[in-house]
């Protein structure tokens, strides 16, 4: 045990002298491990936190939440030109679904719409995220409240000039000042608050709910009418626990097909999406981006293993006199052996560590700047650093077997 400790540290020794004496030759040597490790654990930790921010945003949401809408959340083999004929949902649909569709908690109408500019007096806060709902929409996705409530049916109902605030615009607009019940403006129009949402973050389809204001839908429609190009209206069906979603979902269509008189065989001119789908759909992306990161990732660390074996190569030709010293002296063909492949493995671990470094230090430095949380894990470290290992080990087993059957005799008498 103490001579393969002993082993370890002259390897160790042996490493920091080659990264001494031929500083630019390891450097290059170490770069192709270096950008390759940076670039597989950069992907995966990119991805990784992609998905964790997405997944984190639909936890607030029931993942059999349905979305009745003339557009498609997802891969559709209906052509696009035929999509974009489809006619718009109509808040009556709406109506009628709340009022005959079985086994919902909550049924809900939402337009996405373009962004808005807010104004309180002299403080502005430009593209922010519109939000026209009905009431029902608090309880299909669920906001906390830092302080005031959302709007109930009858100013639903009626379009009331009420609005609730997102965080950020709350505290850009009114700073120290206790938001409630003062009068900001929106389309030309005076509203009341009402309400601020606690600080959320990200919301699912891509809005920053802390950068929205929520307010009833039916204004939108008093302002400009149920035909408008700029608005997307979108049903949102929340099933009751527990319910069987394939068969909500083929009554939903039924009721739609009966409402919008659609004969038999003709195809459905609407989409119904469910929630569940578009997180199938983005595990997919994210292996698909996995998979990509590995491929492109992998020919820096090919070159980085022919770099390591290079030098590792040149590192056996360099010391082939005390190779051959060593083995006059008694030592056997594994201690050679392992000798060099612990020098490949340490040099290509000085490579993966600093690959390891860089993508902390950007991860940082991005999550300061984007306000967006770059996760890198203990998994990825572990398998950046396993990776790097591996990469040594392959790369210097060749060298290290060429070195262990030297002959002592020839090896001294080369070197001289």
């Amino acid at each position: 045990m103490i001579i393969y400790l002993r082993l370890v540290g002259e390897s160790f020794n042996f490493a920091l002298n080659a990264l001494r004496n031929n500083k630019l030759r390891t450097l290059l040597s170490l770069l192709g491990v270096t950008i390759g490790i940076f670039s597989i654990i950069a992907v995966l930790a990119a991805v990784d936190s992609l998905d964790k921010k997405v997944k984190g945003t639909l936890s607030n949401l029931d993942k059999n939440t349905i979305y009745y809408t003339n557009v498609s959340f997802g891969p559709t083999e209906i052509p696009r030109w035929k999509s974009e004929q489809f006619p718009d949902v109509t808040f009556e649909e709406y109506q009628f679904l709340k009022k005959s569709l079985g086994n919902t908690d909550n049924v809900a109408f939402k337009y996405f719409t373009q962004k808005e500019n807010i104004k309180y007096e002299t403080e502005t806060v430009n593209q922010i995220t519109a939000v026209p709902v009905t009431y029902e929409f608090l309880d299909v996705q669920l906001l906390e409240f830092e302080e005031g409530r959302f709007f109930n049916e009858s100013e639903s109902n009626s379009g009331a000039q009420v609005v609730v605030l997102g965080y950020e615009i709350a505290q850009n607009l009114f700073k120290n000042i206790a938001p409630l019940g003062k009068t900001v403006r929106m389309y030309g129009q005076k509203f009341t608050v009402i309400g601020v949402v606690k600080k959320q973050g990200m919301g699912m389809f891509g809005e920053d709910n802390d950068s929205s204001a929520f307010f009833p839908a039916n204004f939108i429609r008093r302002m400009f009418g149920d035909k408008s190009d700029f608005v997307l209206p979108v049903v949102i069906i929340k099933p009751e626990k527990g319910a069987d979603i394939p068969a909500l979902k083929a009554e939903l269509i039924q009721k739609i097909r009966s409402e919008r008189g659609l004969k038999a065989g003709e195809m459905d001119n609407f989409f119904v999406n469910v929630l569940s789908g578009l997180t199938d759909l983005i595990d997919n992306i994210v292996g698909q981006m996995n998979v990509v990161g590995w491929i492109i990732s992998g020919f820096s660390l090919l070159v980085g293993g022919f770099g390591i074996a290079n030098i590792m190569f040149v590192s056996v030709k360099e010391r082939t006199s005390l190779i051959g010293i060593q083995k006059a002296l008694g030592a056997k063909n594994n201690f050679i052996l392992y000798q060099f492949l612990f020098e490949a493995v340490i040099l290509s671990l000085f490579g993966g560590i600093i690959g390891l470094i860089l993508v902390w230090v950007i991860a940082i430095v991005l999550t300061n700047a984007l306000d967006f949380e770059f996760v890198l894990s203990f998994s990825n470290i572990l398998l950046g650093t396993s990776l790097a290992a591996g990469i040594g080990l392959i790369s210097g087993i060749l060298p290290a077997i060429a070195a262990s059957k030297l002959d002592p005799v020839e090896a001294i008498r080369t070197g001289m």
